[in-house]
């Protein structure tokens, strides 16, 4: 009974930090620390980073982007209240996440608690950009060139790093986070993204969002929403 009080404590706490965290808009995460990669691993980096965005989707279909993007942009409107960027943000996120090997929900509770959607967005510590990239890796696996403050870049470059901590922990998610954050060990930030992605970010795809009853962060049916034209036309191109 005492160890499921502490953990509903420390699962209330996590809740009001985020809370705290996506009201105050200000960047909080701990610098990514260099680590000495191997030769193979930062070609692969390497490599990965330089590859051209390719033309077209990475959903597998118009339905598909039309349900997702339906299903996300309302919770984006207070952050990025322009539709075209709004959509345009969460294409490259999804582009950016699923080329990673990444679930795109996960990438979006990264930058909130990163960097609560600022694209200029920089730490104390130097981290740039949305998923508050530390600068030395471009020293590492990109060029001096690279612009951390570029949309398209900015989640190359953090896609890649989660999926390499990823890589690195054997898929264990609370420890990849930790090292991204440059906590290791420490559950704190961890518990952030993960609460984020459970409460704010989570998606069924079996559920597809009409001009109505758009489900919200918080589960609950916003019966005032729909569509602009803007964001429809966006989330059905290509």
């Amino acid at each position: 009974m005492n160890a499921l009080k502490r953990a509903c404590a420390a699962r209330r706490i996590a809740i009001l930090l985020l809370a705290t965290l996506f009201h105050a808009g200000e960047a909080r995460p701990g610098p990514q620390v260099y680590e000495p990669l191997s030769a193979s691993t930062r070609h692969a980096l390497q490599r990965a980073v330089s590859d051209q965005a390719v033309e077209g989707s990475s959903f597998q279909s118009r339905e598909q982007a039309r349900s997702w993007i339906l299903a996300m942009s309302p919770r984006l409107r207070t952050k990025l209240p322009d539709s075209v960027v709004r959509i345009d943000f969460l294409r490259t996120v999804h582009y950016e996440a699923t080329r990673a090997g990444l679930d795109p929900q996960l990438v979006l509770a990264v930058i909130q608690v990163e960097s609560n959607f600022r694209k200029y967005a920089v730490s104390t510590a130097g981290a740039r950009g949305y998923m508050q990239v530390m600068p030395f890796w471009l020293d590492l696996i990109g060029t001096p060139e690279h612009n951390l403050f570029h949309l398209r870049t900015n989640l190359r470059y953090g896609c890649l790093i989660l999926r390499h901590y990823l890589d690195i922990e054997r898929g264990n998610l609370t420890r990849a986070l930790g090292r991204y954050n440059g906590s290791l060990g420490k559950l704190w930030y961890p518990s952030l993204v993960q609460t984020a992605w459970k409460n704010a970010w989570q998606y069924d795809e079996s559920v597809i969002p009409a001009s109505a009853n758009v489900k919200n962060g918080g589960g609950r049916a916003d019966a005032t929403f729909r569509p602009d034209a803007a964001v429809t036309a966006a989330a059905l191109r290509r």
